[in-house]
Order: structure tokens, then C-alpha cells, then sequence
């Protein structure tokens, strides 16, 4: 078979079979297409399956300093190896071909930024901005919005997935996450409320299947509206670059365990698959306390520097 035919039996699977996101299947579909594209050219010929058994890890190397060659930066070398693995192990589950070679080549290392939520006060203006549209109903979907991901935090997609049937909101919401996982959220009065005041408003009709967050004409809105939103609320409160809808569900978590939450918990709430990934909200307390410590102490203030100039 070509390789652009096991390409596509190998997205099938992801799709079918491993339930893969519709970001996921794009981004690796990609890599591995840019991958093959780059073996034609590197070995002279069409890629097969004899050609893809043969390749050696100084092989995927080339890819690699290929694209950095092109600007790709650690997180995209990252990904892409991430999407070359899962090809050569479908093609080796499926007894097609055995190679190692991908394995072989060491990940680079990415270093992980903190995520930058927003204060409690400003969650709290922008949901408020929000809900001051020209358009009584259109303000009561963005601030229904908003109050979704900070009071419940989901991801954008997680909140763009639900349905009419879904209002009114019980005690407990269930959410399909990433990788298909579902799981259940819990659901503050003053979210139930929101949601249920903007249901109410709504001025198109529906089945209970249809998108629940709909568009001005109606369509089920996209991330990109969501995206759109909180950029004139950036601009309108002086909020920062990083106020975006996924900051809102940072916000939520980091809230949640400066009240006193468990990281097991918030884990949960956000549908960490591990742990690892929940604690480093435990890393921007550490980082506020170290803030709090340096401009309090005596010995670490910008006063106690000019003092110890000036003597």
C-alpha cells in the first residue's frame, strides 16, 4: 500500500477507534502527511510500505531539522514525532510493518508555561461586560457564556458542545471531554440560573439536540465568536492579552484551590487525565507567594534596594 493510503486507514482509527478529536485528527493528520511528503524527496521515490519499514532514525531526524529548518518551534517538534509514533504503532498493531526507528528519536524537551488567569474581579467584569448588549439576548448568551467556563470549568468546546436538551441544568452537568471521557461537573446555582435566563431568550426555535450557544443567525457559534468576544472585552475592561475563554477555566481551577480545593478534585472538575497536568495550577500560588515574600520582606523590596545603593 502507499503511504498515503495508510495514512488514511491510520486517521480512520483514530477517529473510529480511539475517538480521537476532530483538533487531534487534523494536527497529526498533517505531521504525518508533511512527513510523508518529505520522504519522497529525501529518498528519491514514492513512499510504500517497504519504504517506511526501511527508514532508520537519522531518517526521522531529517524530517525533523527539516522543520525546524521552517521555523517549527519544541511543541510542534513535539507533536510531530507524537504523530509519527502513533502511525508506525497502528502500523505495527495492524501487522502491515515493524520500526522502531521513531522511538528512537528523543522528544525534545518543552518548557511548560504557567497559565495566566484572570483575578477573581476581573472574571467578575467581564461576565458583567458581557452581559451589556445593544441585543437583549445576544448579551444573555455572552454572559451565560462566560459564566459557564468560570463557574464550571470547561473548555470552549466542552461549552459550545451542549445541547437544548441539556437546560435546565440539574445538580450535575455531564460533559464529553477530551478523548471521548466523560464526566460530571457540578452546577452552581448562579451558572443554572444564567443558562436558564438565556434559554428563555433565545428567539429561534429548536429541537433538543440542536446547539444550545447559537449565533446571530441562528448557527451554532464557534469558537471563534467566543475568541472574538473576549478580545472586545480585553479591549473595553484593559484586560490582558492572556484573557481569553480558555483563561476563564485557569481561573476556575486556581480558585477553586486557593479556597481550599484538593488537587485530586479540581483534577476531576477539569477531566485531567493525570495529575501532573492538574499541579501546575499549584505552581502560580507558589509563584504569587514568592511575589508576596520578595516585595514584603525587608531584604527583598525595591525600597530595601535603593536603601542598600545608597549606603
Amino acid at each position: 500500500m502507499s503511504g498515503e493510503a495508510l495514512r488514511k486507514r491510520w486517521l480512520d482509527s483514530l477517529a473510529h477507534e480511539r475517538r480521537a478529536s476532530p483538533h487531534t485528527l487534523r494536527a497529526y493528520g498533517d505531521d504525518v502527511a508533511r512527513f510523508l511528503g518529505f520522504t519522497v524527496e529525501h529518498v528519491g521515490a514514492a513512499v510504500s510500505e517497504k519504504t517506511l519499514a526501511k527508514l532508520t532514525p537519522a531518517d526521522i531526524r531529517a524530517f525533523i531539522t527539516h522543520r525546524r529548518a521552517d521555523g517549527l518551534g519544541a511543541g510542534g517538534v513535539q507533536r510531530a514525532l507524537a504523530a509519527i509514533r502513533s502511525f508506525y504503532k497502528f502500523l505495527a498493531r495492524e501487522g502491515v510493518l515493524e520500526n522502531a526507528a521513531a522511538r528512537s528519536v528523543r522528544t525534545p524537551r518543552v518548557r511548560r508555561a504557567l497559565p495566566r488567569p484572570l483575578s477573581a474581579e476581573d472574571a467578575a467584569r467581564a461576565i458583567q461586560q458581557a452581559g451589556e448588549h445593544d441585543v437583549d439576548w445576544l448579551g444573555a448568551r455572552d454572559a451565560a457564556l462566560l459564566t459557564l467556563l468560570y463557574g464550571a470549568g470547561l473548555r470552549i468546546s466542552e461549552a459550545l458542545g451542549l445541547r437544548r436538551g441539556d437546560v435546565p441544568l440539574g445538580e450535575t452537568l455531564s460533559v464529553i471531554g477530551k478523548g471521548r471521557k466523560e464526566r460530571a461537573v457540578p452546577v452552581l446555582p448562579v451558572v443554572a440560573q444564567a443558562l436558564d435566563d438565556y434559554a428563555a431568550k433565545i428567539p429561534f426555535t429548536g429541537p433538543p439536540s440542536a446547539p444550545l450557544f447559537v449565533s446571530r443567525r441562528g448557527h451554532a457559534m464557534s469558537a471563534r465568536e467566543a475568541q472574538g468576544l473576549m478580545q472586545k472585552l480585553r479591549g473595553a475592561l484593559g484586560l490582558p492579552e492572556k484573557a481569553t475563554p480558555h483563561a476563564l477555566r485557569h481561573s476556575f481551577a486556581t480558585h477553586v484551590l486557593q479556597g481550599g480545593g484538593d488537587l485530586r478534585s479540581v483534577q476531576e472538575l477539569l477531566g485531567h487525565s493525570s495529575l501532573s497536568t492538574t499541579q501546575i495550577y499549584t505552581a502560580i500560588d507558589t509563584r504569587q507567594l514568592l511575589d508576596v515574600y520578595s516585595k514584603a520582606h525587608p531584604r527583598g523590596g525595591p525600597a530595601t534596594a535603593k536603601a542598600r545603593k545608597a549606603g
